[in-house]
């Protein structure tokens, strides 16, 4: 058991600075979670239970690219929440297996659109900007955007795998932020979405608090460090790394599910 939570703590951490960083935290925490033999579902949803400690740590690190931006932030947070319950719902009523074939497509889309938007500088592009010429296009830009946050917070709730990287995609196309400080919003509306999404599996489904701890632990110290780095590396570099990273990701998922 000591073995099984070094092993946990381990993972956690290397799955929170993936949280903080890119987004891809369940590249290592699910598995992991599977190796010691947690059941798929379970894995899932003590996955998610977990997660919430690398949002703590993310969030506490990011305090200072979050300066300025609470009031937009809060708006993506809440669309962001209406998504998850219905996706942590969903999952309850429909298993994660029956959306595995879709997946590896939502997070390959998720690479290219991320990718993209960095040979612009900074994130904004042009395309964006001209959309926003007119009131009506500026209607379409936001309802679209608003409405994609909508579904992908619905797909965290549900899957959740690769979640952070769809977020930090679309953010960098609807807003003209920083990367550091959109990877910081995507940090609090991945926490905000695990958090509500374990406030419903506690009362409908059954997490393995055992595993959470240990897990947890990581994730905390692994949240907290990811932001820090962020600060410190070449942005387009790292863009470019967690695009291929998703692809990585997609690749592996599609694999899986189709053979």
């Amino acid at each position: 058991m000591v073995l099984i939570f070094i092993f946990l703590m381990i993972a956690g951490f290397a799955a929170g600075l993936l949280a903080s960083i890119a987004g891809l935290a369940s590249l290592v925490s699910y598995p992991a979670l599977l190796a010691i033999g947690v059941p798929p579902v379970i894995a899932n949803v003590t996955n998610t239970t977990a997660l919430i400690f690398s949002g703590i740590g993310a969030t506490a690190s990011s305090l200072k690219e979050l300066r300025g931006h609470w009031k937009k932030l809060l708006v993506f947070v809440a669309l962001s929440l209406v998504g998850s319950v219905g996706g942590s719902i969903l999952l309850l009523v429909a298993p994660a297996s029956s959306f595995e074939k879709v997946v590896p497509f939502f997070i390959l889309a998720a690479g290219i659109l991320l990718f993209l938007s960095g040979r612009k500088k900074d994130v904004h592009t042009t395309k964006l900007k001209s959309a926003h010429a007119t009131p009506q296009h500026r209607w379409w830009v936001s309802l679209i955007s608003l409405t994609g946050i909508v579904l992908v917070g619905a797909y965290t709730g549900y899957f959740g795998a690769a979640g952070g990287v769809i977020f930090l995609a679309i953010l960098s196309v609807i807003t003209d932020d920083k990367f550091t400080v959109v990877n910081a919003m995507k940090n609090v509306i991945a926490f905000a979405g695990n958090l509500i999404a374990t406030i419903i599996f506690i009362f409908k489904s059954h997490i393995d608090w055992l595993y959470v701890v240990p897990l947890g632990f990581g994730l905390l110290l692994g949240g907290y460090t990811g932001p820090i780095i962020v600060r410190h590396v070449n942005i387009h570099l790292l863009r470019a790394l967690i695009s291929l990273a998703a692809f990585g990701l997609a690749g592996y998922l599609f694999v899986t599910a189709y053979f």
